[in-house]
């Protein structure tokens, strides 16, 4: 954890730093300069930051597509559009993810066969944890709204059972 600490520091302090240059350049066209390399060092941050987090949950041959696509984007269209490019792609996953845990804790066979095939137990974690919230809006989605609506029960969702569930189903297979 320390070397984190040390990682964190000398990325603030590189900011400081830039952002200094800038606060205390005489010209505009040096503040302008400045500037330019503060946003540049952000976008290289988020980038890697995306890197690192897709090879840390499991996705090491997608980190490389991902990091070299962001940075596309970001040549192309900016901060913002690689910005929305992430958030794009965690709803499109992340809502094709909790469908197949929600049709998993509904003991569907298909979905069964999906987890089985495509994760390990410890990817399945991760994965649970990143998409977390996107559970729940799917949840709310798929299930809530549609028994409102329809005036039906609707079944209830108890996440911590999904995980107890999936460690039996992939540790067997």
């Amino acid at each position: 954890m320390k070397e984190y600490g040390y990682l964190a520091l000398t990325i603030v302090a590189m900011f400081g730093i830039i952002l200094a240059g800038a606060w205390f350049s005489p010209t505009f066209e040096e503040q302008k300069s400045w500037m330019e390399l503060f946003y540049l060092s952000g976008a290289l941050l988020f980038i890697f930051s995306a890197l690192v987090i897709f090879a840390t949950i499991g996705f090491g041959s997608f980190a490389i597509y991902g990091a070299i696509f962001l940075a596309a984007v970001m040549g192309l269209y900016g901060v913002e559009g690689a910005f929305l490019v992430v958030v794009l792609t965690y709803i499109t996953w992340g809502s094709i993810f909790a469908m197949q845990v929600l049709l998993f804790y509904n003991h569907l066979k298909s979905a069964i066969r999906w987890f089985k095939k495509r994760y390990t137990f410890k990817s399945f974690k991760y994965e649970y944890y990143v998409f977390y919230p996107m559970l729940w809006i799917a949840y709310l989605f798929l299930e809530i709204i549609p028994s409102i609506l329809y005036r039906e029960n609707f079944l209830k969702f108890v996440p911590s059972k999904v995980v107890e569930e999936m460690e039996s189903v992939l540790q067997k297979g």
